[in-house]
C-alpha cells in the first residue's frame, strides 16, 4: 500500500473513533497497513471494542503483550472500563511512571485516572503531551467536570492556534459552548448539526451531541426522538443511554431499566457514580428525619 495512502486511510479510521463509530472501526481492514500504522490502528480497534462493552474481547487480545506500553494502557482502560479499578491504577500507575511521553499513556492513563477522581494525577499526565489533540480534548472534559469552563476555554483557544480545522478541537468548543450557554447553546447544536450532516450514518457523537443541545435549548421531544432512534441502532452504546437516563429524569420517566443496561455496559459509567452517590445523600438526609417512635 502507497504510504501515504495508509496514513490517510489511518485518519479515516481516528475520525471515525472520535465520531463513535465503534464497529465501523473495529470492521476495518487494516491488513496492509505498514507496522509504523498498524498499532496506532489496532489500538484504535481494542478501544472500539471497550467502548461498545466488549471489554472480555479486548482484555484477550492484548494478553501476553503487556511490555509494549500502548498495549498495557489499553489492558488498564479494559480493567478500568469492567469494574477492576485496582488493578487498573496500579498499571496506569506503573505506566505512567516508565512512559511518561508515550501519548497513548499519557490519553488512557489520563482517562483511568480521571474516572477514578484523581483529576490532578491525569492533568499532571496529560501536560507532558507534545500536540496530541486527544489530549487537548482530554483535559477541557477535564476542566469541565471541575466547573473551571474558562481553563477549559483556555485550553480550547490554545490548541485553535495550531488546530484550527481539526475535528477534536471543534468538539472541543462546542463542549465549552454547553457549559457556558446563553447563545453558545445554539452554536454547539450547529457544530453537531454539521457533523451530522457530513456523516452518512449518524454516528452516536453527532446524535449525542445534538440531543444535548436540544436539551439545553429546552427543546426536549426533539432531543428524545433522535436519541430513541439511536438506540435502535446502537443498543449498546453508553453515551446514549446514559443521555436516555437524563432525558428520562427530565420527562418524569422510570429509569431503571437503562440504569441497569448501562451497569452492565460500563459499570464504572461517571452517570452510575453520581446517581449511587446521589442516593446516598439522600438516605443521609432521610435518616435524619425518620420518624422517632418512643416505647
Amino acid at each position: 500500500m502507497d504510504p501515504f495512502s495508509a496514513e490517510g486511510e489511518l485518519i479515516n479510521i481516528h475520525n471515525a473513533f472520535l465520531q463513535g463509530q465503534y464497529q465501523e472501526v473495529i470492521d476495518f481492514n487494516t491488513s496492509s497497513f505498514s507496522p509504523e500504522n498498524s498499532l496506532p490502528a489496532r489500538i484504535l480497534q481494542l478501544r472500539s471494542r471497550i467502548a461498545l462493552g466488549e471489554t472480555d474481547q479486548a482484555l484477550a487480545d492484548v494478553e501476553g503483550e503487556e511490555e509494549t506500553p500502548e498495549l498495557a494502557a489499553v489492558k488498564a482502560l479494559a480493567q478500568y472500563t469492567a469494574g477492576d479499578a485496582d488493578a487498573a491504577l496500579q498499571l496506569v500507575q506503573d505506566l505512567v511512571e516508565n512512559y511518561p511521553d508515550n501519548a497513548t499513556v499519557q490519553v488512557l492513563g489520563g482517562t483511568v485516572l480521571q474516572g477514578l477522581g484523581k483529576s490532578e494525577e491525569a492533568l499532571a499526565v496529560l501536560a507532558k503531551h507534545q500536540g496530541n489533540l486527544e489530549a487537548v480534548a482530554l483535559v477541557v472534559q477535564i476542566h469541565l467536570q471541575q466547573n473551571r469552563a474558562d481553563l477549559a476555554l483556555k485550553e480550547v483557544q490554545a490548541a485553535k492556534r495550531w488546530a484550527q480545522d481539526s475535528l477534536l478541537v471543534n468538539l472541543a468548543e462546542s463542549w465549552v459552548g454547553l457549559r457556558v450557554g446563553g447563545e453558545k447553546y445554539q452554536s454547539a447544536f450547529y457544530v453537531y448539526e454539521e457533523l451530522a450532516s457530513a456523516d452518512s450514518t449518524s454516528s452516536p457523537l453527532s446524535i449525542v451531541g445534538q440531543a444535548v443541545a436540544e436539551i439545553h435549548l429546552g427543546r426536549l421531544p426533539e432531543a428524545e426522538a433522535a436519541i430513541s432512534t439511536a438506540l435502535q441502532k446502537y443498543p449498546n452504546e453508553a453515551g446514549l443511554i446514559a443521555n436516555s437516563i437524563v432525558l428520562n429524569v427530565l420527562a418524569g420517566k422510570p429509569t431503571e431499566d437503562l440504569e441497569k443496561r448501562l451497569q452492565e455496559i460500563e459499570p464504572s459509567h461517571a452517570l452510575l457514580a453520581d446517581i449511587q452517590e446521589k442516593s446516598e445523600f439522600f438516605d443521609t438526609a432521610a435518616a435524619k428525619y425518620s420518624a422517632k417512635v418512643s416505647s
